[in-house]
């Protein structure tokens, strides 16, 4: 057993909470990171107790070297006790949107936008990618989206769109880079997916996501967390540097 570590993973409607419930469900052990700390332990335990797996959680800032170097020493804790096995994944979900006309967008939203989806993943791995190379393996897994493809879209527009596209060069110049470590990374695009994201949502936002959607409905996430976990496991072991789409036919490329 390895320990899954997610970023971003306590929203109900989320896809970082679907992905951890998912590893643990396949037999990892997992740690929750999000801003809230009591809420991540709190997911964390659930997810813990349902799944039988052991399980960790507490408060990250994504944004904040400090914060993150502080989480990671603290699941290093639990992992030097033996409270848990040694990470052998990471998945960076953390991410905010951005649906803001551009002429309407102030550097503090680019700012802030571009240092939670784009320095946050930067800095999450660079906390834990150390260990996954001392042992020789690891999975990393990056959350772009299919805005960085085709630009913009109803819910995230040009400091989203630019932030998801740097996660993608991020992704492969450092799969190219520790390759031979026995550590891989790669990332997923997914189109419009279920989550908190929509909520509120007008019906005209919700009939253009629809028409542009082939197979004429939204991912769950469910469907995300799938390819993610996939891409964590040994079958993936000669992926890396791969961006998997998983967006219904909306972007074909």
């Amino acid at each position: 057993m390895k320990t899954a570590v997610i970023t971003g993973a306590t929203s109900e409607r989320g896809i970082g909470m679907t992905v951890a419930q998912r590893y643990a469900r396949e037999g990892w052990a997992v740690v929750v990171l999000d801003l809230d700390g009591e809420k991540s332990a709190k997911v964390a335990a659930d997810i813990g107790n349902q799944y039988a797996v052991p399980a960790f959680g507490c408060a990250v800032d994504v944004t904040s070297e400090e914060s993150v170097d502080a989480a990671q020493q603290a699941v290093a804790a639990e992992v030097a006790s033996g409270n848990l096995p040694p990470v052998g994944a990471l998945a960076n979900i953390a991410g905010i949107t951005s649906p803001v006309p551009f002429l309407e967008t102030t550097l503090e939203l680019w700012n802030t936008v571009m240092a939670v989806n784009a320095t946050g993943t930067y800095l999450v791995t660079k906390a834990f990618l150390p260990g996954m190379i001392e042992q020789g393996w690891g999975r990393i897994v990056n959350m772009s989206s299919v805005s960085a493809q085709r630009g913009g879209g109803v819910f995230g527009k040009v400091p989203y769109s630019s932030a998801k596209a740097a996660i993608l060069g991020f992704t492969k110049a450092l799969a190219r880079e520790i390759a031979a470590t026995g550590v891989t990374v790669n990332a997923v695009t997914p189109g419009a997916v279920d989550t908190n994201i929509r909520v509120g949502s007008t019906d005209e936002q919700e009939a253009k996501l629809a028409a542009d959607i082939p197979v004429g409905r939204t991912a769950t996430t469910e469907e995300i967390a799938a390819v993610i976990t996939f891409l964590s496991g040994e079958d993936a072991s000669y992926l890396t540097g791969t961006t998997v789409d998983i967006n219904g036919g909306s972007h074909i490329h």
